[in-house]
């Protein structure tokens, strides 16, 4: 698993928004907009995970005031994704992970063996600094639970001043 000081994985996947544009999008490519918030979530249209996204949404004035990017991953498709952001009023963009090829790089997959259901997304968050390091790492087993969004605000807000010290 990807953990606090390793190089994030990087990758192309397809990206959606709310109003279902869909275009390719790779990590090293936009780490101008560091810090990157990654925030992996089982799948949409569940429970908790609406409730997850939706957190974020409600408090991306947060974010923004600190000049981080959120992004959304799962493994559904952008299509889904699309009319999960519209659904929602998502305010940030959201990356499709069909393939499973970013949770297994970030080794955060899981299975809801009851289910049937196989090698999803654990509930993760990652935040990127502008270098491409993880600077923070929350990874769920339960499903069930959230992440402390006060602490990702802290972790996005601490790697921005960090890289803001760099620079000068």
């Amino acid at each position: 698993m990807v953990s606090v000081g390793d190089t994030a994985p990087d990758f192309t996947a397809p990206k959606t928004d709310i109003d279902g544009d869909i275009e390719e999008f790779t990590l090293s490519d936009n780490l101008d907009d560091a810090p990157i918030v990654l925030a992996f979530f089982p799948a949409a249209f569940t429970g908790v995970c609406t409730t997850e996204m939706c957190t974020f949404r409600d408090q991306m004035a947060n974010f923004d005031g600190i000049g981080a990017t959120v992004y959304g991953i799962s493994i559904d498709t952008p299509f889904t994704l699309s009319e999960f952001a519209e659904k929602n009023d998502l305010n940030f963009d959201l990356i499709s992970d069909t393939n499973r090829n970013i949770i297994d790089a970030f080794g955060i997959e899981m299975d809801f063996d009851d289910l049937g259901v196989y090698n999803v997304a654990k509930r993760a968050v990652f935040v990127v600094n502008a270098d491409g390091e993880v600077t923070y790492e929350w990874v769920s087993d339960d499903p069930g639970v959230e992440p402390d969004y006060d602490a990702v605000e802290k972790a996005a807000s601490k790697a921005e001043v960090e890289a803001a010290s760099e620079a000068a």
